[in-house]
């Protein structure tokens, strides 16, 4: 991954913080970070969004801490990845709303769903069910990538979802 010498540093420290643990296919965990962190950089968006994709899982998956994190960031970037950050007992609603309030989160959470969307495709059929189910509840609304992504990984089930009917109709006159 090429970027700035800032964002070079907050990958050393994200790889270190995330090391030993692995995804679900398998692969090290850094690897989704740094993809999420391609895909804001590919929208064109800067340094900060970067580092907080970096480090969006940090504080819920890793020893990092809020003081580390500002070391390599800065408030913006703290205040980002706190709200990426779900807490002991959270509320699902009050978390995407705290969310859709700050950019940065926003755009980090929407690739970061991107990217466990197109993921989920290596998981067994009930996690599939589950994530396509949440995507559509919480989700649906952050981008049309999502929408498309979505409908990719629902049609990827054996059993069609029933419940999912307006799947299958076109993207363009989904209401949300």
């Amino acid at each position: 991954m090429e970027g700035s010498e800032r964002v070079q540093r907050a990958l050393e420290f994200a790889t270190e913080k995330h090391k030993g643990q692995m995804r679900i296919g398998g692969g090290e965990y850094i690897t989704h970070p740094i993809a999420v962190c391609e895909i804001v950089k590919n929208q064109g968006y800067g340094e900060d969004y970067q580092i907080t994709a970096l480090f969006h899982d940090l504080l819920e998956d890793t020893s990092a801490t809020e003081l580390e994190i500002l070391k390599f960031g800065n408030e913006e970037i703290l205040t980002a990845v706190k709200l990426l950050t779900k807490q002991k007992g959270y509320v699902m609603e009050k978390y995407i709303a705290d969310i859709k309030t700050n950019d940065i989160a926003l755009k980090v959470k929407t690739a970061d769903r991107l990217h466990n969307l197109r993921c989920a495709l290596v998981t067994d059929v009930e996690f599939k069910r589950k994530y396509v189910l949440e995507t559509v509840d919480w989700y649906l609304d952050f981008s049309p990538e999502i929408k498309t992504a979505v409908k990719t990984l629902a049609e990827s089930i054996d059993t069609p979802m029933a419940e999912l009917s307006f799947l299958y109709t076109p993207i363009d006159s989904w209401k949300i």
